[in-house]
């Protein structure tokens, strides 16, 4: 992870700009109408009569002093503090800056139902949902870039040269369970390499391009004599339902070749692919395999394991974790 260009960083730094902006935004029309409560400066006298529709209209709605101080609170401060937060390269800034996209886009749903529809509502409606969609990629890539492992904290790997662990990973989560199992039985350790673009947001779409289709991705050549070894351990990220690309390619090398093996199978979802462990034996040429199913999201764990893989096909199917 420490050579792959940053995508936090652009992220962080598009969510810094819409937190200022509507932030600053909702400040100038606050000190507009507090100081003009008429909203004749602004060009919006004529909208008072349609706020008689809210509750207590006759206290809080005879005038702009109220929704100043109300846009002020709710879509003014708290972006700026957001944005300040963010400025602080602290994570709460993440959080806040997607919360408050989400609050605007409901503020935005009082005009939508008071007056009748404009640019400058579906506009802001807009702004509020980009927010906090950059909110939501700004906290899910800081946790992925702030994830790490490192090889020298499992002393134990290569110490049974008759045990492989075979794996790939694109964002580190697969080798962290590679390197677990590897130490935890003494394992050799291969990984397998694509030649292929896989890191960053155009590597992820260039994989679930090969996961889609099926396809195996081109991978470096495999070192070694496979049928050497006693048991060999084969970790997958899950693409598109199915274990990946390179992965699918190493399969397909390594048929006939290897005697016994299991797999570990990293995925998003709650949702254990056993369908994946079916297709790798079949490839592989062997027979319900061991086969681990985990869920992983953003670097935490839990695993579902399962002593046999059913007699299923790779086809993304939805049966439910029992654990």
């Amino acid at each position: 992870m420490g050579s792959m260009k940053s995508r936090y960083l652009p992220a962080r730094r598009a969510l810094l700009f819409w937190t200022v902006f509507i932030g600053l935004g909702a400040v100038a029309g606050a000190a507009n109408m507090l100081l003009d409560p008429t909203g004749a400066s602004l060009g919006m006298e004529t909208l008072l009569p349609y706020f008689q529709k809210l509750p207590l209209a006759e206290v809080l709605y005879q005038d702009y002093r109220f929704p100043g101080i109300a846009l002020l609170v709710v879509n003014g401060l708290t972006n700026l503090t957001a944005a300040g937060l963010l400025l602080a390269k602290r994570p709460g800034g993440i959080l806040l800056g997607g919360l408050f996209g989400v609050t605007l886009m409901l503020w935005i749903s009082i005009p939508f139902y008071l007056f009748p529809r404009n640019v400058l509502s579906v506009s802001y409606f807009l702004f509020g949902f980009l927010q906090a969609i950059t909110g939501y990629m700004a906290w899910v890539f800081y946790q992925q870039e702030r994830f790490s492992v490192s090889e020298g904290d499992y002393p134990k790997i290569g110490t049974d040269p008759s045990h492989l662990v075979v794996f790939f990973s694109r964002m580190g989560y697969t080798r962290k369970l590679a390197l677990e199992r590897a130490n935890s039985t003494g394992a050799c350790l291969y990984e397998i390499k694509a030649r292929e673009r896989t890191e960053g947001t155009l590597g992820f779409w260039w994989c679930g391009r090969y996961g889609m289709h099926r396809w195996p991705m081109p991978i470096e050549e495999i070192p070694g004599d496979l049928a050497s070894f006693d048991h060999v351990t084969v970790c997958s990220p899950i693409w598109v339902f199915c274990f990946s690309a390179p992965v699918r390619a190493f399969c397909l090398q390594a048929a006939g070749s290897i005697r016994e093996a299991d797999y570990i199978l990293v995925h998003h979802q709650k949702t254990p692919y056993w369908n994946a462990a079916v297709e790798m034996d079949r490839l592989l040429g062997l027979k319900n395999s061991p086969a681990e199913s985990v869920c992983c999201r953003e670097g935490r764990f839990l695993t579902c394991s399962r002593r046999n893989a059913p007699e299923t096909t790779c086809m993304g199917g939805n049966e439910q974790c029992g654990c």
